[in-house]
C-alpha cells in the first residue's frame, strides 16, 4: 500500500501559553506540516484533518497503542506510560523536557524545539488525526512523494522502535496492510518473549486479574483499548465488573468495537474478554486481532462446515475473463491446505452476479 510522505515539524510546547500546550504521549504528537495541502489531500468520505489554530494536526501512530498517560481523568501504569512518552520525545530529537508539577502532562520547558520530522501517512481516522508511521529528520524524498511502505522502510520508524523496546502494545486496524501487520506482530512477540520493559509487568493473556475498582485498574499494564473501556465503565459509577459485559454490548459503536478475530470471524470486544466475578482476562493476544473503524464495510468468508479446519480450502488462482472466447476456458484453482481429504459435495463457487457452480469429489 502506498503512503504519502509529508515533511514538517514535531511540536510539544507552546512557549506563549505553555500551560495550554500539547500533551504528548507514547503514540500521539502534534505535527506542523510544511505544506498543509498534502494533509488536506488525505481527506476521504467528507472527513478532513482536524487542524488547530496554529496549523498543527495530531498524529496517530499506526500499528501501536501505548499505555495511557491521561484518559478521562485516569491513567495506566505511569512507569511504562511515561517511559513510552519519553522514548518518543528522545527519538524525535528533543532535549531535556520538564513538565508542570500540577499539570504533569503539560510541557513547562524543552530544549531543541521544534524538531524536524516526517510521516508516512495512510489516511485520517474518525477524529481527523493522521494515521502515520513517524520518523525523525529530513528524508531525501520529495515532500508529497508516494512511498510503498515495506518492512525495510518501517523498521526505522518510531512506531517500530516502541514495539521492539517493549514500550507499546500492538493495535492493528484495517488501514494497516497485512504484510506490515505481520512485521509488527513479530516484533511484538519477540519483545514480549524477552520480557522487554513493560512486558515484565504486563498481564498475560488467559491469566485472570482482579479489577475491583479504578484504583486497581490504574496500576495495571494491559491492552490500552481494553483499559479505556474499563475506565469509562468505572467512571460511569459501576462498583464491580458484574455488568461489564452487558455495558459493552449496549453500545456497539463507542464500546463494543467490531474486530476480526484470529479465526477470521467478525466479532466484538465482548468476544475477546472473559469476566468471572471481579476477575477478567483476554482470550487472544492483541496482535491476533484486527480492529474495524466505525464506518468500515467488510465481507468475511462464511464459516466452513463443522469439523473442517478453517481456511483449509483456499482459492489460490482464477482465470475469470480470458482473452477471446470464454466458454470452457474460465477456471478456478482450489487448494486443500489441511492434512486430510475433504469431500466437496455441497460446496459452491459463486460469482458476483450470483452465478453458481456446484462442486463435487474429494480434494
Amino acid at each position: 500500500m502506498p503512503y504519502k510522505l509529508i515533511k514538517g515539524e514535531f511540536h510539544i510546547h507552546y512557549p506563549d501559553i505553555p500551560r495550554s500546550g500539547p500533551e504528548p504521549d507514547g503514540d500521539t504528537l502534534k505535527f506542523y506540516p510544511d505544506h498543509p495541502g498534502l494533509v488536506e489531500s488525505l481527506q476521504q468520505a467528507g472527513r478532513g484533518p482536524d487542524f488547530n489554530r496554529r496549523g498543527m494536526v495530531n498524529l496517530r501512530f499506526e500499528g501501536i497503542d501505548a499505555l495511557e498517560t491521561h484518559f478521562n481523568e485516569s491513567h495506566q501504569n505511569l512507569e511504562w506510560a511515561n517511559a513510552a512518552r519519553d522514548a518518543v520525545l528522545e527519538a524525535c530529537g528533543f532535549g531535556a523536557v520538564t513538565f508542570f508539577p500540577d499539570l504533569p502532562n503539560k510541557v513547562a520547558s524543552v530544549e531543541h524545539h521544534p524538531r524536524r520530522g516526517y510521516i508516512l501517512a495512510g489516511g485520517l481516522d474518525a477524529f481527523g488525526r493522521i494515521i502515520s508511521f513517524v520518523f525523525a529528520g529530513d528524508p531525501y524524498f520529495v515532500d508529497g512523494a508516494e512511498i510503498w511502505a515495506s518492512e525495510e522502510t518501517i523498521r526505522t520508524s518510531i512506531n517500530m522502535k516502541l514495539l521492539q523496546e517493549g514500550l507499546a502494545y500492538p493495535a492493528f486496524y484495517t488501514s494497516l496492510p497485512c504484510e506490515l501487520r505481520d512485521v509488527l506482530a513479530i516484533a511484538t512477540v519477540e519483545s514480549r518473549n524477552n520480557l522487554e520493559q513493560m512486558w515484565a509487568d504486563a498481564i498475560p493473556v488467559d491469566q485472570n486479574v482482579l479489577i475491583p475498582d479504578m484504583e486497581t485498574l490504574e496500576s495495571l499494564t494491559l491492552w490500552p483499548k481494553l483499559f479505556r473501556r474499563l475506565s469509562s465503565y468505572f467512571s460511569a459509577g459501576y462498583q464491580n465488573l458484574d455488568n461489564f459485559d452487558a455495558w459493552l454490548r449496549a453500545d456497539p459503536i463507542n464500546r463494543d468495537d467490531r474486530l476480526i478475530l484470529p479465526d477470521r470471524e467478525l466479532g466484538n470486544m465482548h468476544d475477546i474478554v472473559v469476566v468471572e466475578g471481579n476477575h477478567l482476562h483476554m482470550r487472544y493476544q492483541p496482535e491476533e486481532l484486527v480492529i474495524l473503524p466505525d464506518d468500515a464495510v467488510i465481507v468475511l468468508p462464511c464459516p466452513k462446515k463443522p469439523g473442517i479446519e478453517r481456511q483449509a480450502i483456499r482459492i489460490i488462482a482464477t482465470l475469470a475473463n480470458p482473452i477471446g472466447a470464454e466458454h470452457d476456458r474460465e477456471n478456478v484453482t482450489l487448494l486443500n491446505a489441511s492434512a486430510s481429504d475433504i469431500d466437496l459435495t455441497g460446496w459452491v463457487i459463486k460469482d458476483k452476479a450470483n452465478g453458481k457452480q456446484l462442486l463435487q469429489g474429494i480434494l
